[in-house]
């Protein structure tokens, strides 16, 4: 095994299916392929996760040597003459993809992820439309469903990306690879349910997922039935980054689904009222900065106060650092805030969130949740059921609520403040609190991990910048 440090400063030339390619050393062959505007189909890869290089569908020739390389795993070298297609390559990842497909539930039309599944993709773009591997009857597991996530791992393809997001990204470490061969599968210790196990409901295994073996827990026949009942009202809370998911759930260009098109289609779509949770989000702001100013200047409660936007942070906490759960924010969340106000209206509240983070349950439920939370993609699924047209939507104004002030500047008030994007990232600071280390007066918590690729932070309820 070679221990050669590659120099990110020196240039590696190399040929991709005849093309010269001049890429940075310790470049891997996959990136090179992609500078070079070659494609190569990947299964597994992950641009925010660990290379594993379980799938094999990425193989290719080097130097018309016999043995065939993973492009996601292997650098380049200077000269080599990369193939990325010919016929013992395309026949290579046909087979692999026929053997996916007989242990796959037939299923396709009635999936979650139908059209937006990597398995599906891959076997259209391989021209696959019958298999030479025949699929047993076998008896199908029992989808495992909670709160917010629902598991079909009769679906799983195997490919570590969830348990990789799980074990390295959260550290929440709930989920892992468990026997071997055809008994290999994904699972938590000792297969116990998953509302036992350590993990949180973040949401990010769903995320990374290329299949649909977890998706979240699709809540929109309840929404349905709330706008459809003519006896009550119903109303729905979103901010901008739900905008930005939106996008990306209907395959739109960036920008198109802008807030006030949502408004004009949630309107269309049956909903009675549409608050811009901007106006929650400045009211708990607000309330916790005359909270975090009293412990400061009065002491008497521990330091640091920690927010957490979403249930999953709160989970974490709860389970993790028990010993720190005294400093949780004990003021009203934005969704607390917003559900609330819709209960002295008797009206059903819709708390629609970029992400899966807070559709799960705590243990000690707060007086004020929200009656139905959705996350963009439920959301998508009814827009395209009732045929929204985002291009000729007109613009509307959000539904006036009780105005806040403007969101607390905490930052200009003197206080140290700290905010973790990601769970990782909050186990290194909350550790630190734990040592006696940490000198910041409040901790922000946010579940999703801020990075370039799809575990981006879309976490809702931001109390501070």
């Amino acid at each position: 095994m070679s221990h050669h440090i590659p120099d990110p400063n020196k240039s590696v030339n190399l040929t991709i299916d005849g093309q010269p390619v001049t890429v940075p050393e310790g470049t891997k062959i996959l990136e090179a392929a992609r500078k070079a505007g070659v494609f190569i189909p990947t299964l597994c890869d992950h641009p925010d996760l660990c290379r594993r290089a379980v799938c094999r569908i990425c193989v290719v020739e080097c130097d018309r040597r016999g043995k065939l390389l993973a492009a996601c795993a292997n650098d380049v070298w200077e000269g080599v003459s990369v193939v990325t297609n010919n016929e013992r390559i395309i026949n290579i990842r046909k087979t692999i993809i026929e053997l996916l497909l007989a242990n796959h539930p037939q299923e396709c039309l009635t999936c979650a992820r139908n059209t937006d599944c990597a398995l599906q993709s891959l076997a259209q773009t391989l021209g696959i439309r019958e298999t030479a591997f025949g699929r047993d009857a076998v008896n199908r597991q029992p989808v495992s469903e909670d709160s917010a996530l629902a598991r079909d791992m009769d679906k799983c393809v195997k490919c570590g990306r969830c348990v990789e997001a799980c074990q390295t990204i959260q550290t929440v470490r709930a989920i892992n690879s468990s026997r071997r061969s055809a008994n290999y599968r994904i699972s938590t210790a000792y297969n116990q349910p998953y509302t036992e196990s350590p993990c949180v409901f973040c949401g990010q295994c769903e995320t990374v997922c290329p299949v649909g073996a977890i998706c979240e827990q699709d809540k929109s026949a309840e929404a349905w039935a709330a706008i459809a009942d003519s006896g009550c009202r119903a109303a729905a809370q979103i901010e901008k980054a739900l905008c930005t998911e939106l996008d990306r759930a209907l395959g739109l260009p960036a920008g198109t689904a802008s807030p006030g098109k949502t408004v004009t289609a949630l309107k269309r779509l049956g909903f009675d009222k549409v608050y811009d949770a901007q106006s929650a989000i400045s009211l708990a702001a607000e309330e916790l900065k005359h909270e975090l100013q009293n412990r400061v200047t009065n002491g008497g409660k521990p330091l640091p106060v920690i927010s957490c936007c979403s249930q999953s942070a709160v989970k974490f906490v709860e389970n993790f650092y028990p010993d720190l759960a005294d400093r949780l924010s004990p003021c009203k969340t934005p969704r607390e805030i917003f559900a609330s106000m819709m209960k002295e209206e008797k009206t059903v509240s819709v708390s629609v969130e970029p992400c899966i983070s807070n559709k799960s349950k705590l243990k000690h439920p707060p007086s004020g949740e929200p009656d139905i939370t959705l996350t963009a993609k439920e959301l998508a699924r009814m827009l395209i059921v009732a045929g929204t047209d985002f291009s000729s939507l007109p613009e509307s104004p959000f539904d006036r609520a009780e105005q806040g002030k403007q969101a607390a500047e905490l930052q200009g008030t003197g206080i140290k403040c700290l905010v973790a994007n990601g769970l990782g990232n909050a186990r290194a600071i909350l550790d630190s609190v734990r040592k006696g280390e940490c000198d910041a007066a409040f901790i922000e918590i946010r579940s999703c991990p801020l990075t370039d690729g799809k575990t981006r932070c879309v976490s809702t309820g931001s109390l501070i910048g």
